[in-house]
Protein backbone atom coordinates (compact mmCIF):
# COMPACT_ATOMS: atom_id res chain seq x y z
CA UNK A 1 0.00 0.00 0.00
CA UNK A 2 1.32 3.34 -1.26
CA UNK A 3 2.19 5.81 1.94
CA UNK A 4 2.33 9.22 1.37
CA UNK A 5 4.46 11.31 2.83
CA UNK A 6 3.65 12.94 6.54
CA UNK A 7 2.80 16.51 5.40
CA UNK A 8 0.46 14.97 3.15
CA UNK A 9 -1.23 12.82 5.66
CA UNK A 10 -2.66 15.75 7.28
CA UNK A 11 -4.56 17.57 4.86
CA UNK A 12 -7.92 17.29 4.06
CA UNK A 13 -9.15 15.84 0.99
CA UNK A 14 -12.84 16.67 -1.39
CA UNK A 15 -12.19 16.67 -4.99
CA UNK A 16 -9.74 14.74 -6.51
CA UNK A 17 -5.74 16.25 -5.55
CA UNK A 18 -2.74 16.03 -7.60
CA UNK A 19 -0.53 13.60 -5.85
CA UNK A 20 3.11 14.40 -4.33
CA UNK A 21 4.38 12.01 -7.36
CA UNK A 22 3.14 14.88 -9.75
CA UNK A 23 3.44 17.81 -7.55
CA UNK A 24 7.41 17.29 -7.05
CA UNK A 25 7.92 16.93 -10.82
CA UNK A 26 5.63 19.86 -11.46
CA UNK A 27 7.88 22.10 -8.48
CA UNK A 28 11.20 20.53 -9.96
CA UNK A 29 10.61 20.93 -13.68
CA UNK A 30 9.03 24.44 -13.76
CA UNK A 31 12.24 25.76 -11.89
CA UNK A 32 10.59 27.47 -9.21
CA UNK A 33 12.11 28.73 -5.53
CA UNK A 34 11.84 30.94 -3.21
CA UNK A 35 11.38 34.15 -5.04
CA UNK A 36 8.63 32.70 -7.43
CA UNK A 37 5.34 34.17 -8.13
CA UNK A 38 2.53 31.14 -9.10
CA UNK A 39 -0.81 30.89 -10.25
CA UNK A 40 -2.70 27.32 -9.66
CA UNK A 41 -6.04 27.29 -11.41
CA UNK A 42 -8.60 24.37 -10.45
CA UNK A 43 -7.51 24.33 -6.90
CA UNK A 44 -9.88 21.69 -5.61
CA UNK A 45 -9.11 20.59 -2.47
CA UNK A 46 -6.06 22.47 -2.65
CA UNK A 47 -2.55 20.10 -2.33
CA UNK A 48 -0.61 21.36 -4.92
CA UNK A 49 -1.17 25.12 -3.99
CA UNK A 50 0.06 24.62 -0.88
CA UNK A 51 2.81 22.64 -1.76
CA UNK A 52 3.94 25.35 -3.70
CA UNK A 53 3.48 27.84 -1.24
CA UNK A 54 5.93 25.98 0.84
CA UNK A 55 8.67 26.30 -1.65
CA UNK A 56 7.59 29.39 -3.43
CA UNK A 57 7.25 33.37 -2.46
CA UNK A 58 3.11 33.86 -3.45
CA UNK A 59 0.87 31.64 -4.75
CA UNK A 60 -2.85 32.85 -5.92
CA UNK A 61 -4.99 30.02 -6.34
CA UNK A 62 -8.22 30.26 -8.37
CA UNK A 63 -11.23 27.93 -8.32
CA UNK A 64 -14.91 28.63 -9.25
CA UNK A 65 -16.54 26.78 -6.20
CA UNK A 66 -17.04 28.02 -2.74
CA UNK A 67 -16.73 24.09 -1.39
CA UNK A 68 -13.45 23.66 -2.86
CA UNK A 69 -12.14 26.83 -1.47
CA UNK A 70 -13.10 26.28 1.79
CA UNK A 71 -11.14 22.50 2.15
CA UNK A 72 -8.35 24.67 0.38
CA UNK A 73 -8.36 27.37 2.99
CA UNK A 74 -8.31 24.57 5.76
CA UNK A 75 -5.78 23.10 4.66
CA UNK A 76 -4.12 26.02 4.14
CA UNK A 77 -4.51 26.77 8.08
CA UNK A 78 -3.09 23.68 8.82
CA UNK A 79 -0.31 24.24 7.41
CA UNK A 80 0.13 27.87 8.46
CA UNK A 81 1.04 29.24 5.04
CA UNK A 82 0.57 33.16 5.28
CA UNK A 83 2.25 33.61 1.09
CA UNK A 84 -1.52 31.37 -0.19
CA UNK A 85 -4.05 33.40 -1.46
CA UNK A 86 -7.53 31.70 -2.71
CA UNK A 87 -9.41 33.51 -4.70
CA UNK A 88 -12.90 32.41 -6.26
CA UNK A 89 -12.12 33.32 -10.07
CA UNK A 90 -12.52 31.73 -13.79
CA UNK A 91 -9.14 32.09 -15.47
CA UNK A 92 -10.61 31.88 -18.67
CA UNK A 93 -11.94 35.15 -18.15
CA UNK A 94 -8.50 36.70 -16.63
CA UNK A 95 -5.92 35.98 -14.46
CA UNK A 96 -4.88 39.15 -12.25
CA UNK A 97 -1.37 38.66 -11.28
CA UNK A 98 1.41 39.70 -14.13
CA UNK A 99 4.84 39.19 -14.09
CA UNK A 100 4.17 35.29 -12.47
CA UNK A 101 6.66 32.65 -12.83
CA UNK A 102 4.43 29.47 -13.20
CA UNK A 103 0.99 28.97 -14.03
CA UNK A 104 -0.59 25.38 -13.41
CA UNK A 105 -3.46 24.62 -15.17
CA UNK A 106 -5.84 21.83 -13.43
CA UNK A 107 -8.91 22.21 -15.14
CA UNK A 108 -11.11 21.55 -17.89
CA UNK A 109 -10.39 22.85 -21.29
CA UNK A 110 -7.23 23.84 -19.91
CA UNK A 111 -6.21 24.56 -23.42
CA UNK A 112 -8.38 27.31 -23.67
CA UNK A 113 -7.29 29.20 -20.44
CA UNK A 114 -3.19 29.73 -22.18
CA UNK A 115 -4.20 32.95 -23.61
CA UNK A 116 -4.63 34.33 -20.36
CA UNK A 117 -2.20 31.93 -18.63
CA UNK A 118 0.59 33.74 -21.42
CA UNK A 119 -0.63 37.55 -20.52
CA UNK A 120 0.51 36.75 -16.96
CA UNK A 121 3.71 35.12 -17.14
CA UNK A 122 7.13 36.70 -17.21
CA UNK A 123 9.33 36.58 -19.70
CA UNK A 124 10.82 33.22 -19.57
CA UNK A 125 8.00 32.07 -17.24
CA UNK A 126 6.93 28.43 -17.52
CA UNK A 127 3.30 26.91 -17.86
CA UNK A 128 1.83 23.52 -16.67
CA UNK A 129 -0.97 21.25 -17.94
CA UNK A 130 -1.98 18.86 -16.01
CA UNK A 131 -3.83 16.80 -18.18
CA UNK A 132 -5.98 13.18 -17.64
CA UNK A 133 -6.67 12.36 -20.55
CA UNK A 134 -4.49 12.06 -24.39
CA UNK A 135 -6.68 14.44 -26.10
CA UNK A 136 -6.63 17.30 -23.91
CA UNK A 137 -2.87 16.62 -24.30
CA UNK A 138 -3.22 17.01 -28.02
CA UNK A 139 -5.42 20.11 -28.13
CA UNK A 140 -3.30 21.89 -24.96
CA UNK A 141 0.03 21.15 -26.92
CA UNK A 142 -1.64 22.72 -30.42
CA UNK A 143 -2.76 25.90 -28.40
CA UNK A 144 1.01 26.13 -27.03
CA UNK A 145 2.59 25.80 -30.47
CA UNK A 146 -0.21 28.45 -32.01
CA UNK A 147 0.47 30.93 -28.65
CA UNK A 148 4.78 30.57 -29.53
CA UNK A 149 5.59 28.86 -26.10
CA UNK A 150 8.83 26.42 -26.31
CA UNK A 151 10.25 23.75 -24.78
CA UNK A 152 7.31 22.00 -25.14
CA UNK A 153 7.41 18.72 -23.48
CA UNK A 154 5.11 16.15 -21.66
CA UNK A 155 5.66 13.11 -19.34
CA UNK A 156 3.58 10.54 -17.46
CA UNK A 157 4.82 9.78 -14.16
CA UNK A 158 4.20 6.30 -12.43
CA UNK A 159 5.24 5.04 -8.92
CA UNK A 160 5.69 1.35 -7.64
CA UNK A 161 5.91 -0.03 -4.91
CA UNK A 162 8.56 -2.52 -4.04
CA UNK A 163 8.24 -5.77 -1.71
CA UNK A 164 11.48 -6.10 0.67
CA UNK A 165 11.64 -9.87 2.37
CA UNK A 166 14.43 -12.21 2.89
CA UNK A 167 13.57 -14.61 -0.04
CA UNK A 168 13.91 -11.40 -2.34
CA UNK A 169 12.85 -7.63 -3.79
CA UNK A 170 11.05 -7.40 -6.34
CA UNK A 171 8.00 -4.66 -8.07
CA UNK A 172 4.70 -5.15 -6.08
CA UNK A 173 1.33 -5.58 -7.84
CA UNK A 174 0.32 -2.44 -6.20
CA UNK A 175 1.62 1.18 -6.71
CA UNK A 176 -0.02 4.97 -8.08
CA UNK A 177 -0.24 4.65 -12.02
CA UNK A 178 -1.53 6.60 -14.09
CA UNK A 179 -3.17 10.28 -12.71
CA UNK A 180 -2.47 12.70 -15.62
CA UNK A 181 -0.18 13.87 -18.15
CA UNK A 182 2.13 16.82 -16.99
CA UNK A 183 2.63 19.57 -20.15
CA UNK A 184 5.33 21.94 -19.68
CA UNK A 185 5.80 24.92 -21.44
CA UNK A 186 7.64 28.47 -21.29
CA UNK A 187 6.73 31.90 -22.17
CA UNK A 188 9.52 33.34 -25.03
CA UNK A 189 12.05 35.45 -23.33
CA UNK A 190 12.23 39.01 -25.25
CA UNK A 191 14.19 39.05 -28.29
CA UNK A 192 16.73 41.57 -29.42
CA UNK A 193 16.69 42.33 -32.55
CA UNK A 194 19.82 43.63 -34.15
Amino acid sequence: MFIYPQMYRKLKRGPQVILPKDIGIIITFSGIDKNSICVDAGTGSGWLAVSLARVAKAVYSYDMRDDFIAIAEKNRQILGLDNLVLKKGDVLDRIDEKDVDMIALDMPSSDKALPNAKKALAPGGRVVGYLPHMEQVKAFVKKLNSLKFEDIYTVEVNVRDMLVREEGIRPSTKGIWHTAYLVFAKKQEGRIRP
